[in-house]
């Protein structure tokens, strides 16, 4: 069973002209992005640091923070710096050309940010401290102008080799869309295995419970049968015994009144009235012996010898 899932309509050509134009690669702006990190981060601490080997400017102290400071050289070295990490890092040619404006901007603040200051009520940043004409200029060129103008010429580099489109960026365009449909296609069929595997486990399961159901009514069945059979055979056992003892009872019946009347053949002695019966016990049928009559009397003819008369 196979479980299809939601389709996308594939974009357009003009929708991958722009995704492919868009695309730039990675080392295009490695080395200008490097070099603007580098450029920014020397502008935030050079007046921090300067006074370790002599390259002061206002003041010949170490790690003094002014507002002066905070405006005219941290704000733009970490502007620069940040812009230069864009163009470093970026595979978009908006976001590099992006971090490119954001170094020339910086630049241009290091340039013309000390003549604005008094204007601007910035602070005051005070004068190179070197007593030579060299080191001053030097201290000039390496806190502001000459550092913005080397900011700004590495930004417009970097921003110019962002705006053109190469074979090079077609082809590394290329090689990330077909990297990209291979990871959609790979997504794609491991989502497929997955909805497939689901509902084979999912039949697997209802097979199971299926087949423990039929088992279990299966022993249900057997223990209903066994107990059936146990039942009959049991009623079967107990009708036997009442039988056998009925068949035991009526031969015993029997077997005393058949004891009881030979027992009464056999007697010699009857005991009626207190009377001796001379016949040993033979008589017509009615209790009477046939040497006596009804009244006990001897019959005609014959003597009593228990008769004090005789």
């Amino acid at each position: 069973m196979t479980v299809e899932g939601p389709r996308t309509d594939p974009p357009s050509i003009g929708q991958l002209d722009r995704t492919r134009t868009m695309r730039v690669p990675r080392t295009r702006g490695a080395v200008s992005g490097l070099l603007l990190i580098l450029l920014g981060a020397w502008g935030a601490l050079v007046p921090f640091i300067g006074p370790y080997f002599d390259f002061s400017y206002g003041t010949d102290q170490t790690w003094v923070w002014s507002a002066a400071r905070g405006w005219l050289e941290v704000l733009p070295g970490a502007i620069a710096a940040f812009g230069g990490f864009l163009v470093l890092v970026s595979n978009n040619r908006l976001r590099g050309s992006f971090g490119a404006w954001l170094a020339i901007l910086a630049g241009g603040w290091f340039v013309v940010g000390s003549s604005l200051a008094s204007v601007w009520h910035l602070g005051n940043l005070g004068s190179p401290l070197s007593s030579h004409e060299a080191g001053r200029a030097a201290a000039q060129l390496g806190y502001f102008y000459g550092l913005g103008a080397v900011i700004i010429f590495l930004s417009s580099f970097a921003l110019g080799r962002l705006a053109v489109v190469g074979v090079r960026d077609l082809m590394a365009a290329e090689k990330d869309e077909a990297r990209a449909a291979e990871a959609v296609r790979q997504a794609e069929l491991d989502r497929q295995n997955a909805l497939d595997q689901e509902v084979r486990l999912r039949k697997e399961a209802d097979e199971r419970a299926a087949d423990e159901r039929a088992a279990a009514e299966q022993r249900a069945a057997s223990e209903r049968t066994a107990a059936a059979d146990r039942a009959a055979t049991e009623r079967s056992a107990a009708e036997q015994r009442a039988a056998s003892e009925q068949s035991s009872a009526t031969d015993r019946s029997a077997t005393e009144r058949a004891s009881a009347e030979q027992a009464a053949t056999d007697r010699p002695v009857t005991e009626r009235d207190g009377r001796y019966d001379p016949n040993d016990g033979r008589s017509d049928g009615f209790g009477h012996s046939p040497a006596h009559s009804a009244d006990g009397q001897a019959a005609p003819g014959q003597s009593n010898p228990y008769d004090p008369r005789a």
